[in-house]
């Protein structure tokens, strides 16, 4: 069964989880607000993709970072900002087992899945 981490009021996680629900693949949501992050699942988040695919620049969270923040962003302080504040973190996440796939795009979904 495949994992869907994200929040569960954003609207790219909502149309993620009614493509899967539309498509009968099973999976769990995890949501971040509520279960909460862990350093573990984080790092091997970016084991998989990388810190740079992870980080959401367009998001409200990034925007509230400090400016000098922002500037100095590196593997270690992207991660200890996505571990303190998960909506930094692009949405949805899925967990094939095989992969993750970062964010949604029917497209992407079909071809991958």
């Amino acid at each position: 069964m495949y994992r869907l981490y994200g929040i569960s009021n954003c609207s790219t996680v909502k149309k993620a989880k009614d493509w899967l629900a539309d498509n009968n693949i099973e999976f769990q949501f995890h949501d971040y607000r509520k279960q909460g992050l862990s350093a573990d699942l984080l790092s091997s988040f970016e084991a998989s993709v990388g810190w740079e695919a992870l980080l959401n620049k367009r998001s409200t969270s990034w925007k509230k970072l400090t400016e000098e923040q922002r500037n100095s962003i590196s593997k270690q302080t992207a991660l200890e900002y996505m571990l303190a504040t998960p909506t930094l973190i692009k949405r949805p996440v899925l967990d094939t087992h095989n992969k993750l796939i970062i964010g949604f795009n029917a497209e992407n979904y079909n071809k991958e899945l």
